[in-house]
């Protein structure tokens, strides 16, 4: 049986990096939070 979680390094970052949250308000709102790391 093959593991479920196969690692994609460019799927990843095209999901849920920095370039992609920058389109929404996510940066936006985990900044007015004061969070240390906004994206991975």
């Amino acid at each position: 049986m093959k593991r479920t979680f196969q690692p994609n390094n460019r799927k990843k970052s095209k999901t849920s990096g920095f370039l992609a949250r920058k389109g929404t308000n996510v940066l936006k709102s985990r900044r007015a939070k004061g969070r240390k790391e906004l994206a991975k």
